[in-house]
């Protein structure tokens, strides 16, 4: 056999090495604290946000009170309480990182294990889920909702 030629052994050696650094990548990523959350800006000045680092997520009339509503491109849920206030949430399941998907009977649904989530604080009511969804900062300026 010659320098140039790879054996079948260090071809196995390669595939396992990177299969278990995958794996241990996974399971570090999961189960961070800071999975899914993200940090408010603010302005220099204290202000708040900078109106053009400012993102529109939705109108206010989109997000029905009492209920919420999923975007899927910001991975962030809305919702709104009977009085009108307006919270979000992180769209990642802190379960195993999936995307919630429906908000149903006053709980948001994550399709992948069925974990259950309160609409007013994010925390877990059922399924495997054990850590609320992180909260995300969010603005309303007069009927739109603001991301900073």
């Amino acid at each position: 056999m010659s320098d140039e030629q790879v054996s079948r052994r260090s071809v196995l050696r390669g595939v396992a090495v990177t299969t278990v650094a995958g794996v241990a990548g996974y399971a570090v990523a999961a189960t961070s604290d800071a999975a899914g959350a993200r940090a408010a800006t603010t302005a220099a000045n204290g202000y708040g946000a900078d109106e053009q680092t400012r993102s529109r997520l939705a109108a206010l009339a989109d997000i029905p009170a009492g209920g919420g509503l999923i975007l899927d491109d910001a991975r962030v849920v809305l919702t709104r309480a009977e009085d009108g206030e307006v919270l979000a949430f992180s769209a990642t399941c802190t379960h195993q990182g999936c995307t919630v998907s429906s908000i149903e009977q006053g709980l948001i649904v994550c399709p992948c294990h069925l974990s259950r989530f309160d609409l007013a604080t994010g925390a877990p009511v059922s399924g495997p889920a054990r850590r609320p969804l992180p909260p995300v900062a969010v603005e309303v300026t007069g009927e739109e909702v603001f991301i900073g």
